[in-house]
Formats: C-alpha cells, sequence, structure tokens
C-alpha cells in the first residue's frame, strides 16, 4: 500500500505476482490481470486515490502466511473524483466516514489479489446521491465501530 499512497505505479506492480487481481466489490472497478491492473492504477486511483484530508483509522488486522484482512475506517472530504470509490460521482463536498476491509492474498511473498468492501449504500446517502428513506440502510455505521471498538 505505501507504494499505492506515493502514487508509484511501477513500484506497486513490482509487489505483485504475474497475474494479480484487484476487485472494490461495491463499486464494481479494479481488474482481472496484470494489464488491466496496470490499467486501474494508471487511470482510476494513482495519483487520486484519496483526497488530502483523508484519514485512515486502523480497526484490526489478521495475518498469515498467505493472506492479510485489514479493518478500517477512513474519513474524507468528498473534494475531487474518486474513481475507484465512485466511478463517474463529481465531487459533492460532503464529510464521509465509512468503514472498509480490504483482504490481501500473498503468494510468494508478492500480492496476489486485493479484494475490498465497503457500503456503498450507506457511502451514498452520506454524499446526499440516495434517499434512505424507507430503506434498510445503516448510516452512521463507521461511528458505531469506531465506538464500539475504542477508536473514536
Amino acid at each position: 500500500m505505501q507504494a499505492e499512497l506515493k502514487a508509484d505505479l511501477e513500484a506497486t506492480m513490482a509487489t505483485m505476482v504475474d497475474t494479480p487481481h484487484l476487485i472494490n466489490l461495491a463499486s464494481g472497478t479494479g481488474g482481472v490481470g496484470a494489464e488491466a491492473v496496470r490499467a486501474f492504477y494508471a487511470n482510476q486511483l494513482i495519483g487520486q486515490f484519496f483526497p488530502p484530508d483523508v484519514e485512515f483509522i486502523p480497526i484490526s488486522r489478521t495475518v498469515d502466511g498467505e493472506q492479510l484482512v485489514d479493518e478500517l475506517v477512513i474519513r474524507f472530504t468528498h473534494t475531487e473524483p474518486i474513481g475507484h470509490l465512485l466511478p463517474g460521482v463529481a465531487p459533492t463536498g460532503r464529510r464521509v466516514e465509512m468503514a472498509l476491509v480490504v483482504i490481501v492474498g500473498v503468494r510468494d511473498g508478492k500480492v496476489a489479489y486485493e479484494h475490498i468492501y465497503w457500503d456503498q449504500a450507506g457511502l451514498l446517502v452520506q454524499l446526499g446521491l440516495l434517499d434512505p428513506t424507507g430503506l434498510p440502510i445503516g448510516i452512521d455505521t463507521a461511528a458505531l465501530l469506531l465506538a464500539a471498538t475504542g477508536k473514536g
């Protein structure tokens, strides 16, 4: 993730196996295979990861020889496009707090895959893009998670 945060495409790709995949389950973005993952990073992630005020709050991490699982909360103001989370959505200027789970598969010391999960409906409600009236949507779930874990 450090190479991603530093916006270094070549260093990011060097951390991966020859046939990686990355899937953002909530938005359907990502890629399968080196070419598709490279294109995803180049066009939707590197240099547009998150707005400058982003905060990453770790909740838990589980690691074994084959997998890393991170549970975290992120906070940011939607001041610029974020193609991997919100493809095609113009900045709303709204503040967001959301929980994510990132599962990273490891093979021979390199990243084989990333599966990233979050509540897209809750995110869209926070941005004013979805009316939650009558829908079973938890809007403040990140706040509940932070309070329950003592991280907030």
